[in-house]
């Protein structure tokens, strides 16, 4: 029993390869996970209160109170909950380049290791929404020739990112060439 016990893999060697130098994300995605949730948060629990708002003004008088308040209130815990996690959803996501290909990790609970090699790639891409870019952050997204990976690293630093791009493009196009 203890030797089979001993043959399992360690529950983090799934994911966090020995020898491998993880590169983190910025932890200001930390921040603008937390506004654009905040900003959901608001606009949900704000459309789901209108009844409690109705009922309490008197235009609504049937309406169940303790519906009223149950739905708004459960919704908002489960935002909060979300919000409560996001720093550690970010400091779980990281990317690794290697000789011939390149990692990326993200999940606490349910782990993800994705392996893009370089001669599969297409194209790299670069984006930042508004947010981001007030932060000074870009999402890198990695596409193969499969419609279905698309590796995708968000909250890289602006300068890292047009170097990811780069470097990944160059890379690629290198092997690519080779085959």
């Amino acid at each position: 029993m203890n030797a089979e016990k001993d043959s399992r893999p360690e529950r983090d060697q799934v994911v966090d390869l020995e020898g491998v130098d993880w590169l983190p994300v910025s932890d200001r995605l930390i921040t603008v996970r937390l506004i654009n949730g905040g900003i959901w948060m608001a606009i949900v629990v704000g459309a789901l209160s209108v009844p409690l708002i109705l009922r309490t003004t008197g235009v609504w008088p049937g309406y169940p109170a303790w519906l009223a308040w149950a739905v708004p209130g459960a919704v908002l815990l489960w935002f909060l909950i979300g919000l409560a996690i996001v720093p550690r959803q970010v400091r779980a996501i990281g990317y690794a380049e290697r000789h011939d290909d390149l990692l990326v990790k993200q999940g606490i609970l349910f782990r993800r290791l994705l392996v893009v090699p370089y001669g599969r790639m297409q194209y790299v891409d670069v984006q930042a929404g508004p947010l981001d870019r007030a932060f000074g952050l870009c999402k890198v997204e990695l596409h193969t020739a499969s419609s279905s990976v698309t590796a995708t690293i968000p909250g890289v630093q602006e300068e890292e990112g047009a170097r990811l791009r780069e470097q990944l493009s160059a890379r690629g196009e290198a092997r690519l060439a080779g085959l």
